[in-house]
């Protein structure tokens, strides 16, 4: 019994141009997606956009218009988290988040998921974290 392959799915060359070539997010007709990181659309958290995860993936809110300047902003910003703990310098726990080697822990306060930053509790989701301030660095949408 013979063993075949399908056919060749990477780009294709004809007299030096490229006539096809890999295609992600709406050019590929699907929701938002990124080469090697999986984002998955789902209900979040009130007042939360996106969420990067240890495991590599994001997290989107299914209450995003696909396609949209939003998709794209969100998805920038968690790409940004995702990259960050790819390479060691952001990782969190659930007792703490550790970003640049300096250690933030968190706690429950008043049922709500703290980080404590310079002494201060703030709520999980604030703008106010170096490594939220760092992913913001350039992008206009501060809610993310």
């Amino acid at each position: 019994m013979g063993f075949k392959l399908g056919k060749r799915t990477g780009p294709k060359m004809s007299y030096g141009n490229l006539r096809t070539k890999m295609r992600f997010g709406q050019e590929a007709g699907g929701d938002a997606s990124v080469p090697g990181t999986p984002v998955i659309r789902k209900p979040l958290d009130e007042g939360i956009l996106g969420e990067a995860n240890i495991d590599g993936s994001i997290y989107i809110s299914d209450k995003i218009i696909p396609g949209s300047e939003e998709e794209r902003q969100v998805v920038n910003h968690e790409m940004r988290h995702a990259t960050d703990m790819r390479i060691g310098k952001l990782a969190y726990t659930d007792d703490s988040v550790t970003y640049n080697g300096e250690v933030y822990p968190r706690k429950t306060i008043n049922g709500k998921d703290m980080i404590i930053v310079d002494g201060v509790a703030k709520e999980v989701g604030s703008e106010d974290f170096p490594w939220e301030k760092e992913a913001n660095n350039g992008n206009n949408n501060g809610t993310v």
